[in-house]
């Protein structure tokens, strides 16, 4: 796995599935993570080149974490619930299973 920087913020995603919220932020510590910078991703507010991602994958009953890693971010219309993270580019790093 990619070296994990821990002064980065990383934007989880629960894709409504507040009920993992806490196994999922366990499994982030577990990794490296700092829990101060686990964010809960928004619709209006898109992270920084060099930040993480964290989605429960795959929707609507996910079993793992796909962890990415920011790479771009352009400025685009908001659209739907993906908002402005639509003009954000990222690679995969890793996955975890999730709990």
């Amino acid at each position: 796995m990619t070296k994990i920087d821990s002064q980065k913020n990383i934007y989880l995603f629960t894709h409504g599935r507040m009920d993992l919220q806490e196994k999922a932020v366990n499994a982030l510590v577990s990794k490296g993570f700092s829990k101060e910078k686990i964010v809960m991703a928004l619709p209006n507010k898109v992270g920084s080149v060099g930040d993480y991602m964290a989605m429960l994958w795959m929707p609507p009953t996910p079993d793992h974490i796909k962890i990415q890693h920011i790479t771009k971010v352009e400025e685009v219309k908001p659209e739907g619930m993906i908002g402005l993270w639509k003009g954000v580019s990222k690679e995969d790093i890793e996955t975890i299973p999730l709990g």
